[in-house]
């Protein structure tokens, strides 16, 4: 069970206890368009992976020096989160597992696709994703490149993650690693 932070892993907490599976956090980091940061552009991730929406960048011509500019501050707070969430212990080996990767929320999957990407590279045996809302087009986007993906509610009138949840103010760094010590 890896829970995407910050918002996944409460999610991923509450389905590793009914699980009874261990917890770990998988760190990714959203690339926001340079003056539109909420609208991703990709994504990096935890093993140097970074997956970029071609189509978006080139739409908006965002040049490359834009694109390694906000991916280079992104992998820096990436290894800091790493670093923070971590206290000095390593990441679960996930060789020939079944990794369930969990997060609040689907809006366009950057993170998520970064994610699947960068774990698969850790050989597992499957890869599933676990949400309890997303874009319909996302979660069919995602179907493809996952083993097996649970999106518990697609609504067609989707706009935002936090549009679905009564209190969807942000997870603090102390929490989750509150919550990482208390599912080993």
């Amino acid at each position: 069970m890896l829970g995407l932070p910050r918002g996944g892993v409460p999610v991923a907490a509450e389905v590793a206890g009914a699980l009874h599976a261990p917890l770990d956090v998988f760190v990714v980091r959203k690339l926001g368009v340079p003056g539109h940061r909420e609208l991703a552009m990709g994504a990096v991730a935890s093993g140097g992976v970074r997956v970029l929406n071609e189509r978006l960048v080139a739409s908006l011509s965002i040049p490359p020096a834009a694109i390694e500019a906000v991916a280079g501050d992104e992998a820096r707070e990436l290894a800091r989160r790493e670093a923070a969430y971590r206290s000095g212990r390593p990441a679960l080996d996930l060789a020939g597992a079944d990794v369930l990767l969990v997060d609040d929320g689907l809006a366009t999957g950057a993170t998520m696709r970064a994610a699947i990407e960068a774990v698969r590279q850790l050989g597992p045996n499957s890869v599933t994703v676990g949400v309890p809302v997303g874009a319909q087009a996302t979660c069919n986007e995602l179907a493809a490149v996952a083993d097996a993906i649970v999106c518990v509610e697609s609504p067609a009138n989707f706009y935002a993650v936090g549009q679905w949840y009564d209190d969807f103010t942000q997870t603090h760094d102390d929490e989750i690693v509150r919550l990482l010590a208390a599912n080993p």
